[in-house]
């Protein structure tokens, strides 16, 4: 079988979100299928690293696409042309974008629609081609594959697609996640908080990650700090909305919130490893990595009780209303001044990561591929 794959998420040293989700299943799944062909297909210069093994064909497709326009470029214009050269008999798609000029089977990974239940965290033209392309995707798929039943739940519901079409692959994490020595830790410690313990959030800075409310928690939380607790924000503000910026501005501890910028995964994971909690308060996910990366990491996690995050937490998390300062901050609260709570949180995510793997995760996606033959 030969497998076309849109992989032009997979790009050196920026990996995020879905890109991970594509890195780590194909990784896995080229080197586990050896019979078969894989064509990667990427819209611009790839690294080295993204060829895991001898049976991947790597191709170049124009125009890059980053842009509603350019994605219908993209997948209408270009992709079909390597499909009448190459001739596969079945397309992947990782980010859930279909080229629907083709008859060729797809599998279209959609891994929520958060573009449908908040349509205003986007740009005017992105949410246009989401709301109007993915229906039209949904239904073009020979199979849906999605992360949650969450989302398989919403997907079926909004685009009328019946549940027997979609199947739960979850996530998984890196094996790089894992604890640090207590040296690492105050290495950590001092180089971003000077020394000080810390809350960490990571993740794209985007507005349903809900910073908003997350800066509003911890400034009351702080009104009330016996430890000096601070809070560092990793990710790039890509979505830095005016809201975000006016509520980090107006914050009376805003000095104690610390900005690192995207870091590479080593770093990650020695903050991770380091923080007090993940403070993973966002408002709607598909699934929520970080929360997995956490367990990993040893680290005790306060995260939302909405959408798939308690799918993802189980018991093994403090749930708080995302849409509620007061919850928020309790949690901090409960969290900086009980340490057999922590260690509690700790050993109960000791367990509920064995239900994830990115190994699972790509044997499930496998599955899928193979009902389209």
């Amino acid at each position: 079988m030969k497998i076309a794959v849109n992989t032009r998420l997979l790009l050196h040293e920026k990996i995020d979100g879905i890109g991970r989700f594509a890195f780590e299943t194909l990784k896995q799944m080229v080197v586990k299928h050896p019979e078969h062909q894989f064509l990667f297909i990427f819209d611009r210069p790839y690294h080295e690293s993204f060829v895991f093994a001898d049976n991947i064909i790597p191709v170049i497709i124009p125009p890059p696409a980053r842009h509603p326009l350019l994605f219908l470029a993209w997948f209408e214009l270009s992709l079909p042309v390597v499909f009448k050269k190459h001739k596969p008999d079945v397309f992947l798609s990782p980010d859930g974008y279909l080229s629907l000029r083709s008859d060729i089977p797809s599998v279209a990974v959609i891994h929520d629609l958060n573009f449908e239940q908040y349509p205003a965290d986007l740009p005017w033209a992105m949410r246009m081609y989401l709301q109007k392309m993915f229906p039209k995707f949904a239904d073009h798929a020979k199979r849906i594959a999605t992360v949650s039943a969450y989302s398989k739940q919403d997907i079926s519901n909004r685009y009328n697609v019946p549940l027997e079409k979609i199947d739960i692959v979850h996530n998984g994490t890196s094996s790089s996640f894992c604890t640090v020595n207590d040296s690492e830790k105050d290495r950590i410690r001092k180089k971003y908080t000077s020394g000080r313990d810390y809350f960490f959030f990571v993740g794209t800075l985007h507005p349903r990650k809900n910073l908003t409310n997350l800066f509003r928690a911890f400034d009351a939380f702080k009104n009330a700090d016996r430890h000096g607790i601070k809070l560092v924000i990793a990710g790039a503000k890509m979505w830095w909305t005016e809201e975000i910026r006016t509520t980090y501005e107006g914050m009376k501890f805003r000095e104690d919130v610390v900005f690192t910028g995207r870091v590479n995964d080593n770093e990650l994971v020695n903050l991770m490893s380091s923080a007090l909690a993940l403070t993973y308060v966002s408002y709607f996910e598909g699934f929520g990595i970080p929360i997995l990366e956490a367990f990993n990491c040893e680290t005790p996690v306060i995260t939302s009780n909405t959408t798939s995050m308690p799918e993802v937490a189980g018991d093994a998390a403090l749930l708080v209303d995302p849409f509620s300062v007061e919850s928020i901050t309790q949690a901090l609260h409960s969290i900086a001044d009980d340490p057999i709570l922590r260690q509690k949180l700790v050993q109960k995510g000791s367990i509920q990561k064995n239900q994830f793997s990115w190994e699972m995760t790509s044997d499930k996606l496998w599955k899928t591929i193979e009902q389209c033959q």
